[in-house]
């Protein structure tokens, strides 16, 4: 009997988490076909350097936002294909201004390559992994710091539709901060 309830306990448990992970997937900010503001970017990425320049100045900090995620863009990538689509060359270019300010200080920044379920889960994996490391080349050549960014692939794992494992917003690249190691 206790063995029972702590199985349907750790399966409870399980479920919490899956929907928190899905939750999380929602909380990126969907760029869309849209070209970002760099501002906009830099506040998103590293918000924390909004309370470095209060202290800087004398003022006590009480606190930052926590750092974006960005969704680029909802139909980025052609089915099968790791090629950048100039819509989303435009948009890492503006990621890349940010990036370069930034050379040196040491803060990481997650390139996550997504795919959607029309392949097999290990193609999947090498071809989201393929999408988030021709991201990181193509900011590294306009001149981003290569040691900050950490390009992941997550296959079909973390779908946005969820409603349509096939649908072409799945096949997309997210960036935002790298959480530090626990």
């Amino acid at each position: 009997m206790n063995e029972a309830r702590h199985i349907v306990g750790v399966a409870a448990l399980l479920a919490m988490l899956a929907t928190g992970a899905a939750q999380a997937q929602s909380d990126a900010v969907d760029m869309g076909q849209t070209v970002p503001d760099a501002k906009a970017v830099a506040e998103g990425l590293f918000p924390e350097d909004a309370c470095e320049q209060l202290k800087a100045a004398g003022f006590k900090c009480m606190g930052f936002k926590p750092a974006v995620r960005y969704s680029l863009p909802a139909t980025a990538f052609r089915l099968g294909s790791a090629e950048l689509p100039d819509t989303l060359k435009k948009q890492l270019e503006v990621f890349a201004e940010v990036l370069k300010t930034r050379r040196g200080t040491g803060k990481t920044v997650r390139i996550e390559g997504h795919a959607d379920a029309s392949g097999t889960a290990e193609a999947n994996v090498v071809l989201s992994q393929r999408r988030a490391e021709a991201v990181k080349d193509y900011l590294v050549s306009l001149g981003a710091d290569p040691s900050m960014l950490a390009p992941v692939g997550v296959g079909a794992n973390a779908l946005k539709n969820q409603r349509d494992p096939f649908a072409p917003e799945n096949r997309r690249v997210e960036i935002g901060r790298a959480t530090p190691p626990s």
